[in-house]
């Protein structure tokens, strides 16, 4: 079993086919390299959100509903 934030042993490539078809999203091949650029930088971005510490004493934000 991969890490949690890793794509499964066949790749992020693998990985894009494998939720474009559960998803059941028509995928244009020639797609798949910038859609893993994309993946990538979200990952970078997520990992920095991910690093930052939170107290235990921080409350968690207010739900407002309409």
């Amino acid at each position: 079993m991969s890490e949690r934030n890793e794509p499964p042993t066949g790749g992020l490539d693998a990985y894009i086919e494998a939720a474009a078809g559960l998803l059941a999203i028509p995928l244009d091949p020639t797609w798949i390299g910038a859609i893993g650029s994309n993946l990538a930088v979200l990952r970078a971005a997520a990992a920095h959100v991910a690093e930052f510490p939170l107290v235990d004493a921080v409350d968690a934000a207010p739900v407002y509903e309409a």
